[in-house]
């Protein structure tokens, strides 16, 4: 099978850019034939994707080319004409390539990959500006709510119309977890649950905690993720164990924040900001963890790092909400606290360092496997190739 692999590409990587290279990874292994297309504001030089096209994180830009994209469109032409693939799947598309990418693609079946809120909320995190969780549908109570200012709501109608356009047009959407599906349900879009496959860990990879309690937290540094509260709630921590620690693996657009709040709170000696690590030194950030935290204050979609973290054996720590709620099992793999809760947080951090719970310094050897058969990576290439067969006899069908 040929598959062509299509998605918006960030400058500050996350765990969509890392579960899109995996899937390309795993359909080779699988002897299909893949390339991957990547649209960024900046060029992957990394070598992660095939092919990069055009986008713009410059407002100007922007405020058109999330309408219409037409560059990326033309070079995306020429891919798909030499390519010739049997199925697409599109991932991110609403940031750079726009439903643009759409066009290219009327004569090949597309599944659609839905990893976070974009395509029914114009910010992409379903929350108000007081950092409450929306309830509402995307339309006019993103004016009401004053979460877009009056230019950017009205250049979004026909934006979010073109998206609901080409989302009904797919062959077929799906998720990552049954947490999103509801949410995209209540917008009026179908989607099929298909939960993320995530690589196990390096050969060798031995999860060893450091003489001292040592916290992780692992993605992109954006308001979203609760960075913030963490550092507040470990400034607090601290003072009773001073000798803990705190590593933040990741960079975004609140890095610098994020530095002034160290800063602030005068914890400089205690938290270490490594910026962005490549995949193949997640597990080296991650190996000597007491726990990794994910304080996040949206409802998270999926949580790739938590699961991570769980396959090797590492304890986590998150907020009560989202997909969490499905991955993370309570005093088994981890620990929930209330979201946004900053004392709450504090407690649970304290129980980790006091070996209140998990008193070996990990998660239980079968707990870990369990993890990792609930989320092999060659469970998920069967199950989404399974839906690459369905949607392309379906094409050759009405052919």
């Amino acid at each position: 099978m040929k598959v062509l692999l299509l998605s918006d590409w960030m400058t500050s990587r996350g765990g969509a850019e890392r579960y899109i290279v995996s899937l390309r990874d795993g359909l080779r292994a699988a002897s299909d034939e893949t390339t991957l297309v990547g649209c960024s504001a900046a060029e992957v030089a990394d070598g992660s994707c095939d092919h990069v096209v055009y986008g713009s994180d410059f407002p100007p830009a922007q405020a058109f080319l999330q309408i219409a994209n037409p560059i990326a469109g033309y070079r995306l032409r020429s891919i798909v004409r030499a390519f010739n693939p049997d199925v697409a799947v599109v991932s991110q598309f609403a940031y750079h390539f726009s439903p643009s990418v759409f066009g290219p693609l009327s004569r090949t079946p597309v599944v659609v990959a839905m990893m976070d809120y974009k395509a029914i909320c114009p910010l992409g995190t379903r929350m108000l500006p007081d950092g409450s969780r929306c309830l509402e549908h995307a339309g006019v109570s993103c004016r009401h709510n004053r979460c877009l200012n009056v230019p950017h709501w009205i250049r979004d109608q026909p934006r979010y119309s073109r998206i609901r356009s080409v989302l009904m047009r797919a062959d077929r959407i799906v998720c990552p977890s049954s947490w999103m599906k509801e949410q995209f349900a209540a917008a009026g879009i179908d989607a099929d649950v298909v939960a993320l496959g995530v690589p196990e860990p390096a050969t060798g990879f031995a999860h060893t905690p450091s003489p001292h309690p040592l916290f992780v937290y692992c993605g992109r540094l954006s308001s979203e993720k609760g960075v913030s509260l963490l550092v507040r709630a470990f400034a607090n921590f601290v003072r009773d164990v001073p000798h803990a620690a705190l590593r933040i693996v990741g960079d975004g657009p609140q890095r610098a924040e994020i530095d002034d709040l160290i800063k602030t709170l005068d914890v400089e000696r205690s938290v270490a900001i490594t910026g962005w690590v490549s995949p193949d030194d997640v597990d080296r950030e991650m190996r000597d963890a007491w726990a990794l935290v994910a304080p996040s204050i949206w409802a998270e979609p999926f949580g790739l790092a938590v699961v991570e973290a769980m396959m090797r054996g590492i304890p986590v720590i998150v907020s009560d909400s989202g997909a969490f709620l499905e991955t993370v099992e309570q005093n088994a793999t981890g620990l929930f606290f209330e979201s946004g809760n900053e004392a709450a947080l504090v407690q649970a951090l304290r129980k980790i360092a006091m070996r209140t719970i998990f008193p070996s310094g990990g998660i239980s050897a079968e707990s870990a496997a369990a993890v990792r058969a609930r989320f092999r990576m060659e469970d998920h290439i069967d199950r989404m190739r399974s839906v690459f067969r369905e949607v392309a006899g379906l094409a050759s069908a009405y052919a």
